[in-house]
């Protein structure tokens, strides 16, 4: 009884835990996605949180009149009362009420009152600018004005999704192939092989992005889909085939030894039994380099490029940054645009997720 009273508050506190962790994720994505709709004036006066109906300071129609002599730079007299111009430019609390500049130079001061505000002004023209491009009127030097359209982000778009797919897709499957001869097959080397690619796990990613550029230039594939797709398919294959060799080795024995006597070949066995039974690990792998993949910025800019009928994601919002980084507006559409194929790619798999993570770590 007392072992069952323990378990059942061991497990209420993970999941208290879970779930301020999640809340800590929830929160500044909701922020984002919200402040994706506001217009630009609205986010850089106030928060995100004020879409929702809150109590702000809003004027009540009162005002005061001061003197026109009344000399700013000395402490200024109201209703009795003594302040500073700056405590008026920002706002004083008197009984109740707020007293703020309404005029400065009239001299006249706006009496405010406590009440519930609720503007939800929002807009879908921040994601239509980003889509398509937003308009920027430019000044001549003989005084004339010219307008020019930006780049859109559904370009951007479309070239990281051509180039995420396939990055993904094939060295998962080379992964899964070299994963099961490491697993099950006997050839000499194998695990000197093995050795070698772990330890290319801890060899930093840029120490071979200048001698693989070399060889694209001489190879001709710099600047094409074929040379990243290689390029993320060649940094990704350590890591994938690890991860798939902990779950194929673990799988039973049995199995091989059925097949064998059946007749299957490798090739069967690992088409009708390996994948089926490795869809778990396949899908968190997969997330797990889509997510790469689809947020890198240094292995597309080198063996892509940075020309806009190339450009990534992660190109094309570090250019809205660069170049117009007041247009938060525009920066958080972007942003909410960027994470909505890993979300998607997450939710879809997400049975399969946890299945794969905790495959190998339990024998049997």
């Amino acid at each position: 009884m007392v072992g069952r009273k323990k378990r059942k508050g061991s497990k209420t506190l993970v999941n208290i835990i879970l779930g301020f962790i999640c809340l800590l994720w929830l929160i500044p994505t909701l922020g984002l996605f919200i402040s994706s709709f506001r217009p630009a004036a609205d986010i850089l006066q106030t928060g995100w949180w004020n879409v929702f109906p809150h109590q702000d300071w809003k004027k009540s129609g009162e005002s005061v009149q001061l003197p026109k002599e009344t000399d700013l730079r000395q402490p200024i007299e109201v209703g009795g009362k003594t302040f500073t111009d700056d405590q008026l430019k920002s706002g004083v609390t008197v009984d109740g009420d707020r007293l703020m500049w309404e005029n400065r130079r009239a001299r006249t001061l706006s009496v405010m009152e406590k009440g519930w505000e609720f503007k939800p002004a929002l807009t879908l023209d921040n994601y239509k600018n980003v889509l398509s491009g937003k308009e920027y009127k430019l000044k001549n030097a003989d005084g004339s004005e010219t307008v020019q359209k930006g780049s859109g982000l559904s370009q951007a778009f479309w070239n990281t999704l051509t180039i995420a797919v396939p990055a993904t897709v094939i060295p998962v499957l080379i992964a899964s192939f070299a994963a099961y001869a490491f697993a099950w097959l006997r050839f000499p080397g194998r695990k000197t092989l093995f050795v070698v690619i772990i330890a290319m796990l801890v060899i930093p990613l840029q120490v071979a992005l200048i001698p693989v550029l070399k060889d694209y230039t001489a190879l001709g594939l710099n600047g094409s889909y074929l040379g990243i797709w290689l390029a993320h398919t060649a940094f990704g294959l350590p890591l994938v085939i690890y991860f798939m060799y902990n779950f194929i080795s673990q799988l039973p024995k049995d199995l091989f030894e059925s097949a064998f006597i059946d007749g299957a070949s490798h090739f069967t066995i690992f088409s009708r039994l390996i994948l089926p039974l490795s869809v778990p690990a396949l899908a968190s792998i997969g997330i797990f380099q889509f997510l790469w993949v689809w947020n890198d910025y240094l292995v597309s800019l080198i063996f892509i490029g940075n020309q806009p009928d190339v450009q990534v994601m992660s190109m094309k919002i570090a250019d809205l940054v660069g170049s117009r980084g007041n247009d938060w507006h525009l920066l958080t559409s972007a942003a909410f645009i960027s994470m909505l194929m890993p979300l998607a790619i997450f939710f879809l798999l997400q049975k399969y997720f946890v299945r794969g993570l905790m495959g190998g770590s339990v024998k049997g």
